[in-house]
């Protein structure tokens, strides 16, 4: 069996958030045999749209390195959408404030560490700044992160996105009672709360920012001065260097850098916004585990 097939050691688990929403996650732990001892825990927060076992290769491929691993949906979504998904009153903003946060406490207590790595796919990496318990992440890999922000989007890009989200889904939405997000090719549907902050946030820039303006005791954007990393290609129509920088600038104290990435460098064709977790794009991965281990 390979290395990045999921095994039976890999857990179904429950996280119950604060508010006492139940999230449904995966728990690898990392493998028998490896020397494991100076990995730390990395938790894996999704892209907005992207469910967990999209992941589980890659997080069994990581936790074959050393690392024990924790993906899970957020509330609304796959495995943690309760009831009917035009039922849900999910906020993208709970995502960060409510869902990471017991995401990240769960790992904390289930392994004994005190600090862990987080590896973030777009949004999932995006909303560090939202977390009050974030001293216990040591460092920040964000892969295909940044704002969104449409004015710093390709041009090709941009209409669509802008008529997608601030037009079509909100219309959808009217009709649905969710945000048929699926239909106009940004990932699983949603619920209506979620896609209306996304289409606000991308068309404000600053991301999680507008989550928190005018409530200073909810906004953690400045305190972060762990290293973060993002990686974004250069194929991305989503992750740009404009859309990049303007993420990089809501963390004014964090160690950063950035890592823009071409597909042919790689013998890849291509890597767009979504294929880095992909199985016939593992020529990536290496690249990620490095950066979680690179010297504080």
């Amino acid at each position: 069996m390979s290395t990045h097939t999921p095994t039976d050691a890999m857990q179904a688990i429950d996280i119950t958030c604060q508010d006492g929403t139940l999230l449904k996650g995966h728990f690898l732990p990392a493998h028998a045999g490896v020397q494991a001892a100076t990995h730390a825990p990395v938790l894996l927060c999704p892209a907005t749209g992207v469910k967990q076992h999209f992941y589980l290769r890659f997080a069994t491929w990581l936790a074959a390195q050393g690392h024990d691993v924790l993906v899970f949906d957020y509330r609304g979504i796959g495995l943690s959408l309760q009831g009917k998904l035009q039922d849900s009153r999910a906020t993208l903003a709970e995502w960060g404030q409510q869902d990471q946060v017991a995401a990240l406490d769960w790992l904390v207590r289930h392994t004994g560490h005190d600090q862990v790595l987080l590896i973030g796919h777009s949004a999932g990496g995006q909303m560090i700044g939202l977390l009050p318990n974030h001293r216990h992440v040591s460092r920040l890999v964000g892969v295909a992160a940044s704002t969104g922000w449409f004015r710093g989007m390709k041009p090709s890009f941009r209409l669509k996105a802008r008529l997608g989200l601030r037009c079509l889904v909100p219309l959808g939405t009217l009709i649905k009672g969710y945000a048929p997000t699926a239909a106009v090719g940004l990932g699983e549907d949603l619920p209506a709360a979620v896609a209306r902050q996304w289409g606000q946030w991308c068309a404000a820039g600053g991301y999680a920012t507008n989550a928190v303006k005018g409530r200073p005791q909810l906004d953690f954007h400045g305190d972060i001065r762990i290293p973060i990393t993002v990686f974004h290609a250069t194929d991305d129509d989503i992750a740009t260097p404009t859309t990049v920088a303007d993420l990089m600038r809501t963390f004014p104290a964090a160690r950063k850098q950035v890592r823009h990435i071409a597909p042919g460098e790689h013998g890849l064709k291509s890597i767009g916004h979504i294929d880095w977790f992909r199985s016939s794009h593992q020529a990536l991965w290496p690249l990620l585990a490095q950066a979680l281990r690179e010297p504080t």
